[in-house]
């Protein structure tokens, strides 16, 4: 399931993977902002960290158990989200997407439209 979304990133327009934390944790960014956040929690379980518009992350929290607030991020706007095959992948894909979208529209124009005009 991790190698299936960190695929999924770095499929997104513009992502590019990056180590800003060592090589134990993979950061994906676009435009050099950061969209998701995959490491492994104390029990060597990947875990992945998403942005989030705040209800949305709230609602998320009360149906999936294993998704939490954001470790060592806003708890506002970020959610963690342990890969353990108890959130649908397809679900995971979505908040990929959501926290993509989130992160590309604080982009300055330029920047999105650069992105939108890539491959």
């Amino acid at each position: 399931m991790k190698q299936n979304i960190i695929e999924y990133c770095l499929k997104k327009k513009g992502a590019v993977p990056t180590h800003p934390f060592g090589p134990e944790s993979l950061v994906i960014k676009v435009e050099g902002k950061m969209f998701a956040l995959i490491f492994e929690n104390i029990d060597s379980q990947p875990v992945i960290n998403l942005k989030c518009d705040p209800v949305i992350a709230a609602n998320l929290r009360e149906q999936y158990d294993n998704v939490r607030p954001g470790y060592h991020m806003n708890k506002k706007h970020w959610n963690s989200i342990t890969l353990d095959g108890s959130v649908p992948e397809q679900d995971i894909f979505l908040m990929i997407g959501h926290s993509y979208d989130l992160v590309v529209k604080k982009l300055p124009k330029s920047l999105r439209e650069s992105i939108a005009e890539s491959s």
